[in-house]
């Protein structure tokens, strides 16, 4: 029995629905409850990629295969290292794509994080660069690894303050090339309250000193990205909602 090619109609309707949902407000309110909820137990903590932590929460791994997979970029940059699942996961990617090497970027990158990324069967696509993501000796270490012509994007995950991410936008987003993706994380925090926000993690972020205050100022100053109304319509459950901008000029 044959059916009829649907490939192009399932995916309009993935479009249209994704759009549909960033629209839907109450939907959002309700998975920032849920998300809140799940604070107390360190949910974004359980989460593994091969075996090693990743911190990070389902909804934002698939956000962030989907963008590699289809922008398949040369370098991705990642600011915060932690202990080493995400820098691993975006490697595996690049593995299956053929290509590629991610930079890890860390103020502090510990000895035994360390030793499990650099023994990981992904290491091989991994450079990790440790000092401050900022600092001019270290933003000269990440642009020496990025070959000439190579497609670029980078992941924002390290201190969540507005100004420090405020500066990763500016040096890193200037790194990202046409068609590739700044991502933005943690931009959840903008909306809670500092009597909602979680305090059992290192540092108390809450509204205005946050990931999305930055995301808006930067916006505010610079037309080379926009923030994609399909990926960031369907994240609910998720850390970086609006944190996916797509550069759309040289």
């Amino acid at each position: 029995m044959s059916h009829p090619d649907d490939r192009e109609e399932f995916a309009e309707k993935q479009k249209r629905n994704a759009a549909r949902l960033g629209e839907a407000s109450g939907v959002y309110r309700k998975s920032d409850d849920l998300m809140l909820a799940l604070n107390e137990y360190d949910y974004p903590y359980l989460w593994s990629w091969m075996g090693v932590p990743i911190i990070q929460l389902p909804a934002d791994i698939m956000a962030t295969q989907e963008v590699i997979w289809q922008t398949k970029p040369d370098v991705i940059i990642e600011t915060g290292v932690a202990r080493g699942g995400s820098v691993l996961f975006m490697a595996s990617m690049l593995e299956m794509i053929g290509k590629g090497q991610v930079i890890g970027v860390d103020v502090d990158i510990r000895a035994h994080n360390r030793e499990t990324i650099e023994n990981h069967p992904m290491s091989k696509r991994v450079t990790l660069i440790e000092g401050g993501s900022v600092d001019e000796g270290v933003l000269e270490q990440v642009r020496s690894e990025i070959p000439e012509g190579a497609r670029v994007m980078a992941v924002l995950d390290s201190d969540h303050s507005r100004k420090h991410v405020l500066d990763e936008c500016r040096a890193y987003g200037a790194m990202v090339t046409a068609g590739c993706y700044l991502v933005v994380a943690d931009t959840v925090v903008g909306h809670w309250t500092e009597d909602q926000a979680p305090k059992n993690r290192s540092k108390h972020w809450y509204q205005g000193n946050e990931p999305l205050a930055a995301r808006n100022e930067y916006l505010a100053e610079t037309d080379r990205f926009q923030i994609d109304p399909e990926i960031n319509g369907k994240l609910v459950m998720s850390s970086s909602p609006g944190g996916y901008l797509k550069c759309v000029s040289p």
